[in-house]
């Protein structure tokens, strides 16, 4: 039976149809200027010249890229700090603007930038480091230090409060807090403002809670990590992290097409391959990589691949470290930036004394491997306990919250699962770094044998 379509109707249906089409061209449009783009970048990336030195000989600058949460802030302290003397540090930079590459004499980088700083440096002379972590750990970790440190700020009455003295004790202080530091300087106010926000509804409503047991879900006094997880903050910023940050992709970037590139992958998820293709080739070309949860062993080789070389590097008779005057040696000193939290009352003095004192100038040049491992053991664990005290002294603001490897025991597979599938290539690069790791400390226990 023929049914006649009134006209009204058949233009409404043509014009859906047209609209799909130009949605769906637009999509395929879209796609493969991403795909252009994404395979452009990653082209240029691997065609970069490799140097002819051997990777495995350390070179005139160390450069350790602090992938955040890893336990590179240790690194630093008790290692990095007793093997270089504070004026052949490189200024830090955590903010890309505050960096000069310009100083000759420096022969140590320590940062929380992403690759891409290694154009503002001579390729050739550096020699790159770098630790990683199981990523589902390293995104519950950074999900309870945002809330750790944000927490500090509960001590003042309201936000405006707390937001207004920082400022005026960040612009008063030289060194460098830790809302200067990529990713802390969009996690931490972000978290900060959250955490007011619920501490302003408890009150609202008297104070009448209904506590959960579950501390990774206690919406009354923290965002839950279902949320954090899904929020597009976190989705900028931390899921896939070690990968960006590696292949020099973060927010934070040098790269001119980095934001373009990281969002087409982020979109498209079939894009990551070639990401991860750079992010392997990065890792290949290093020094040394260390892995989070094997850390003695790491601890061990770091000393033995990269501790032994800094000793004898020193200690060559044409270093001409002794030529560096004492104007030169000051502008290199610089406050720790992953331990010199925002520096004012949400911060326990007594607690940042301990940790600054912790690192200490570094030891004489010719010491031993030997002797290097057995100050790192009494500067770890200084740390810890220093870092412990912090995070009691930040998580009693927000009681019943209590951060602890049981409390992870107890969140549900299905957010698990979620985080996996948003970190799928840091589960991938990860899986590599370890097989660099296992043949890495193969060779590190043959030399050390010899």
């Amino acid at each position: 039976m023929y049914v006649c379509m009134d006209p009204a109707l058949k233009l409404c249906v043509l014009l859906l149809i047209l609209l799909g089409l130009v949605n769906g061209s637009f999509a395929e449009n879209d796609y493969g200027r991403c795909e252009s783009v994404v395979k452009s970048w990653a082209r240029s990336s691997l065609d970069e010249e490799m140097t002819k030195d051997d990777k495995h000989t350390l070179r005139d600058l160390l450069f350790f890229l602090h992938v955040p949460r890893t336990g590179g802030r240790t690194y630093f302290h008790c290692f990095l700090k007793k093997l270089y003397p504070s004026y052949l540090e490189c200024p830090r930079s955590y903010d890309k603007l505050r960096f000069d590459p310009s100083k000759p004499k420096c022969r140590l980088l320590v940062t929380h930038d992403d690759y891409s700083i290694t154009s503002k440096l001579p390729r050739e002379r550096t020699s790159v480091v770098t630790i990683l972590r199981d990523p589902v750990d390293r995104v519950f970790s950074t999900y309870e230090f945002s809330i750790e440190v944000a927490a500090r700020f509960l001590v003042h009455p309201n936000l405006t409060s707390a937001t207004k003295m920082a400022l005026r004790l960040s612009s008063k202080t030289k060194g460098v807090s830790t809302l200067d530091i990529w990713p802390w300087k969009y996690l931490v106010p972000w978290m900060r403002e959250d955490l007011f926000a619920r501490r302003e509804a408890r009150y609202s409503r008297g104070l009448n809670i209904i506590e959960s047991n579950d501390s990774y879900d206690m919406e009354d006094f923290a965002m839950p990590l279902q949320e954090y997880i899904n929020d597009p903050v976190a989705v900028d910023v931390v899921h896939n992290g070690a990968t960006f940050q590696v292949a020099g992709l973060t927010n934070n970037s040098y790269i001119a097409e980095a934001h373009e590139v990281r969002h087409c992958v982020q979109k498209y998820k079939t894009l990551g391959k070639y990401v991860l293709q750079v992010a392997k080739k990065r890792l290949d070309e290093m020094l040394y990589v260390g892995l989070t949860e094997e850390h003695r062993k790491s601890a061990t080789m770091f000393a033995n691949v990269v501790g032994a070389q800094v000793i004898s590097q020193l200690n060559a008779p044409n270093t001409s470290l002794e030529t560096t005057d004492k104007t030169e040696r000051s502008s290199f000193t610089d406050n720790d930036p992953d331990s010199s939290e925002h520096q004012n009352s949400t911060l326990d003095r007594g607690e940042s004394a301990v940790t600054s004192s912790e690192g200490g100038e570094a030891t004489e040049f010719n010491m031993t491997v030997g002797e290097l491992m057995d100050a790192y053991e009494v500067c770890i664990s200084n740390l810890r306990k220093a870092q412990s005290r912090r995070r009691i002294s930040s998580l009693k603001r927000i009681s019943p919250v209590n951060f602890t490897k049981e409390a992870r025991l107890q969140v549900p597979e299905e957010i698990l699962h979620k985080i996996r599938s948003l970190n799928d290539l840091d589960l991938q690069l990860y899986e590599y770094a370890k097989a660099i790791f296992n043949k890495q400390h193969k060779t590190s226990l043959l030399i050390t044998e010899v």
